[in-house]
C-alpha cells in the first residue's frame, strides 16, 4: 500500500470519525447503551477494513464489505433487550448498523455520500423524535402502555387520526 494510500485512508478515517460523533452524540445524550464512542468506533473500524480492502487487497474487495455487515448485524443484535415482550432498543441497534454503512462510504471514497447519510441518519434520530413528541404523531410506549392498561386495542385507529388532523 503507498504512502499516499495510507494517507488518503488515515484523513477518511477522520471525516468518518467525525460523522460518526454526530450519530453517536444523539445516543450518548439519551444514555443508549450504545454511545458516543461505540459509534465513532463501528465507523472508524467500518472505514479502515473498507479502506484496506480498496487499496491493499487483491481480488474479490466485496467479501470485506460482506463481513462488515455481518459483523454489525451480531453487534447491533447485542444491543436489543427483551423486556416483557417487547424488543428495546431497536433504534440503537439500527443506528450502529448505519454509522457502520458510513464509515463504508467513506472508506470507498464517497464522502458527499457519507455526509448527506449522516444528515440523513441524525434527522432521523433528533428530528422525528421531536415529532413524535410534540405533534403526537406517532405514540411514544408511554402513550402505548396506558392505552393497552385502559383496554383500547385501536392504537392504529387513533394514529391514523391524528395523522390525518
Amino acid at each position: 500500500m503507498t504512502l499516499e494510500a495510507q494517507v488518503q485512508v488515515i484523513l477518511e478515517i477522520m471525516l468518518a470519525a467525525f460523522l460518526s460523533t454526530i450519530i453517536g452524540w444523539d445516543r450518548e445524550s439519551r444514555r443508549q447503551p450504545a454511545g458516543l464512542r461505540t459509534h465513532i468506533l463501528v465507523a472508524v473500524g467500518a472505514c479502515l477494513f473498507t479502506g484496506l480492502s480498496v487499496h491493499a487487497f487483491q481480488g474479490d474487495t466485496g467479501r470485506v464489505a460482506a463481513q462488515i455487515v455481518t459483523g454489525i448485524g451480531f453487534l447491533g443484535a447485542g444491543t436489543i433487550i427483551q423486556k416483557g415482550g417487547q424488543a428495546h432498543h431497536l433504534t440503537t441497534a439500527a443506528s450502529i448498523w448505519s454509522t457502520a454503512a458510513v464509515g463504508m462510504a467513506v472508506g470507498v471514497g464517497a464522502w458527499l455520500v457519507s455526509i448527506g447519510a449522516t444528515v440523513i441518519i441524525w434527522s432521523v434520530l433528533v428530528i422525528m423524535r421531536r415529532l413524535k413528541k410534540e405533534d403526537n404523531i406517532i405514540p411514544d410506549k408511554e402513550q402505548i402502555a396506558k392505552e393497552e392498561a385502559k383496554g383500547e386495542d385501536n392504537m392504529d385507529d387513533r394514529v391514523v387520526n391524528d395523522y390525518n388532523r
